[in-house]
């Protein structure tokens, strides 16, 4: 801690007006990193990962990053050890509040695709990052397959730097991701394993996904659970899926078991469209102390104008 604490104090005597990352090095729930403005932020953020905190493994080291400006994006490729297969893209909310306030949390909404990620920019991730990785994990003789989740900040220009990589699907990008794909995902999962991606045609859906999450009082630090829900429709049209989280049934009745409870995605032929048919079901459902974010999609209807 000692060492973190003064190379926090280096780093702002150097470079003021910079923001640094602060990240737990260890499994942290989601909740694990702090962007911080100013050297308190970055001491506080050192002092609380560093401390034994519910949800949080007892940590003895932190990671010090430089503060990517850009835009945030979660690519995905489905890999056999030898080749990779690329998912649809998704942009999610990691902010609690609208307008990107407040903490970050595991993740609020997300949509499919991201109009940030174009032709190019696909491009550039695949050559510059997805295939290099796979390449060089066969090479060190640990094949890797399975999901390959690369987090990148996409910059002005159009350039893809790698946040983080996981060995998982992401939530909340992978609901509006899957109520998009068509086939069998089993199929392509046993390619997957056997080495057989190359026999493997995706076919999306050519509409937008969107997700709403609906996470309970108190997240991300303090979540209050075991309150009574209602609303949650019994049947959906096809183009609505509720994905089911934090919940748990008691005698009949459903309730909150975690932070995040719910995530409603609907598909639509417009991010609007998507929106709205989300937060049309989103505002059926009631729990006490239900928050959740009222911009999902922000971005892209941004970058589409009315759309």
């Amino acid at each position: 801690a000692s060492e973190a604490h003064a190379y926090i104090d280096h780093e702002f005597a150097e470079r003021p007006l910079a923001p640094l990352v602060v990240k737990a090095d260890g499994l942290a729930a989601g909740k694990g990193v702090v962007v911080a403005s100013n050297a308190g932020g970055a001491h506080a953020a050192i002092a609380r990962f560093m401390a034994t905190a519910p949800g949080l493994d007892q940590l003895t080291r932190v990671v010090i990053e430089e503060f990517m400006d850009g835009e945030e994006v979660s690519f995905f490729a489905l890999c056999d050890g030898k080749s990779a297969l690329p998912f649809a893209t998704a942009q999610d909310h990691k902010r609690l509040l609208d307008g990107d306030g407040g903490p970050n949390t595991g993740g609020m909404g997300a949509y499919s695709p991201a109009p940030v990620v174009t032709p190019a920019v696909h491009a550039k991730i695949m050559q510059q990052i997805v295939t290099p990785t796979i390449a060089g994990m066969a090479e060190e003789g640990r094949p890797f397959a399975g999901f390959l989740y690369v987090g990148l900040m996409i910059d002005a220009q159009g350039n893809p730097r790698v946040v983080e990589f996981n060995a998982r699907m992401g939530d909340p990008e992978a609901q509006p991701i899957m109520i998009r794909l068509k086939g069998d995902l089993v199929a392509m999962l046993e390619a997957a394993v056997s080495g057989r991606l190359d026999t493997i045609d995706l076919d999306w859906d050519r509409r937008v996904a969107l997700a709403v999450v609906l996470a309970v009082e108190g997240y991300p630090d303090h979540p209050k659970i075991g309150d009574p829900i209602s609303g949650v429709p019994v049947e959906t049209p096809d183009d609505v899926v509720v994905f089911h989280a934090g919940t748990v049934t008691i005698d009949k009745q459903l309730h909150t078991a975690g932070g995040r409870v719910l995530a409603v995605t609907a598909l639509g032929d417009s991010v609007r469209i998507a929106q709205k048919r989300a937060y049309d079901i989103v505002e059926q459902v009631h729990f006490d102390g239900m928050q959740y974010r009222r911009d999902i999609g922000w971005r892209a209807l941004q970058k589409r104008g009315s759309t």
